[in-house]
């Protein structure tokens, strides 16, 4: 078996709460459900540019993992913004949206439609939302408020990239920069939110603050229905590997695989960076915790250090295992896609997009990992690549080539 990122060394947690026997209950189901599932994906399914998203497979990673099967959910070319993220933050958006209109105008249902027409701006135009973000939940949410017709500030972190902050405010959002790391910017955005009556839209949850993030997270569950349903019937996925950050998108995933599958569902990884860790760190505590490390990280996604309640109260018991790696490992993974070594065209895939597969090629490559998760021959894993290139600039810095030249390869 090839070791080609055999120098990235992973850590390792199983979780010890997982219980594979537990059904998905009512405390669960009143986080995400299948049937908040059926109303996010009939609004999103009904979006103008909506389609799933290609389900690829990639035998020669698949080969260096010394597994059966490798399937990667490219969300690179998700409708105008690169990212899975464009299924949560918008969604939300528009939620917020149909609510605040309904208590302002009683007794009339409110559409996507009439929103996007303008039907009712005098409303709209006087709401503002806005979040924190290293970049993509915060593009989401201002192409939503652009959508459905409402104002937006979005707070970035200080590292956040200049590519990135001009790709939220080309969406009309105000961009403000906040002197510190992410968890930073969710406090100022919080702060002036209730200062000025604006309306947080989060993907990370905390005391006082759920409703929205659960909408977040109901519409990244779009995305893994669609990975089902393009898996073939009889190679259903041994494993998932999918990366952290806030806990987001790992517990939409957790749930909809929990609840549409029960015990059949496939071992859940949970990959974040060595330096953005406060996943792994609540696993071994038992508990939400920080994360021990700087968040300094090439991962800037998943620069997180503090835990979403609501997503821990779902990977508390439903994920089965915490992994991290070190930023090599992603930047090394983004250039095999880039170099085709998966065993196809080439794939323009974000440094923070590619981390749950980078977990899966670190892990493969240290014989104690590969065998505590039970990475065996035959197994099946399947992996959301989340981001296409969605900074160039970052991109061709790490790839060595622009994005265009890669897909023109």
């Amino acid at each position: 078996m090839p070791e080609a990122l055999s120098s990235c060394i992973p850590r390792l947690v199983s979780n010890p709460n997982a219980d594979r026997e537990r059904a998905y209950g009512p405390s669960e189901r009143a986080i995400l459900s299948r049937a908040a599932f059926d109303e996010a994906m009939a609004e999103i399914g009904a979006w103008p540019g909506y389609a799933p998203t290609p389900l690829r497979s990639l035998p020669g990673l698949a080969r260096e993992a010394g597994i059966d099967r490798l399937w990667y959910k490219d969300e690179s070319g998700r409708f105008a913004l690169g990212s899975f993220k464009a299924l949560g933050g918008a969604y939300a958006v528009l939620r917020l949206m149909a609510r605040e209109v309904t208590a302002r105008v009683p007794g009339v249902p409110v559409t996507a439609l009439d929103l996007v027409v303008g039907r009712y701006a005098k409303v709209t135009r006087a709401l503002t939302v806005t979040t924190a973000t290293d970049g993509n939940h915060g593009r989401s949410v201002a192409w939503g408020a652009q959508v459905f017709g409402c104002n937006c500030v979005i707070y970035v972190p200080a590292a956040c990239s200049a590519g990135r902050r001009e790709a939220i405010a080309a969406y009309g959002a105000k961009v403000v920069v906040v002197d510190g790391p992410y968890d930073d910017a969710v406090r100022r955005a919080a702060a002036d939110a209730a200062a000025n009556g604006w309306f947080v839209v989060s993907d990370t949850s905390y005391t006082g603050y759920m409703d929205i993030p659960r909408d977040v997270m109901q519409g990244y569950s779009v995305m893994v229905e669609e990975a089902l349903s393009q898996l073939p019937a009889s190679e259903r996925p041994t494993h998932v590997f999918v990366q952290g950050g806030v806990g987001s998108l790992p517990a939409a995933v957790c749930a909809h695989l929990w609840e549409s599958l029960g015990r059949q569902r496939p071992r859940l990884v949970v990959v974040e960076p060595h330096n953005a860790d406060c996943l792994y760190q609540s696993a071994l505590a038992g508990r939400p915790a920080r994360s021990k490390g700087g968040l300094d990280t090439v991962m800037a996604g998943l620069a997180c250090g503090e835990v979403s309640l609501l997503a821990w109260a779902i990977l508390e018991r439903g994920a089965d295992d915490f992994l991290t790696i070190p930023d090599e490992g992603a930047v090394r993974t983004m250039r095999k896609l880039a170099d085709g070594e998966h065993g196809g065209r080439a794939i323009v895939a974000g440094e923070s997009g590619v981390a749950g597969l980078a977990g899966l090629l670190c892990a493969a490559a240290h014989e104690d990992v590969r065998h505590a998760l039970g990475l065996a021959p035959d197994a099946r894993v399947l992996v959301f690549g989340t981001e296409g290139a969605t900074d160039p600039q970052v991109y061709e810095r790490l790839v060595g080539r622009s994005p265009e030249a890669v897909a023109a390869a």
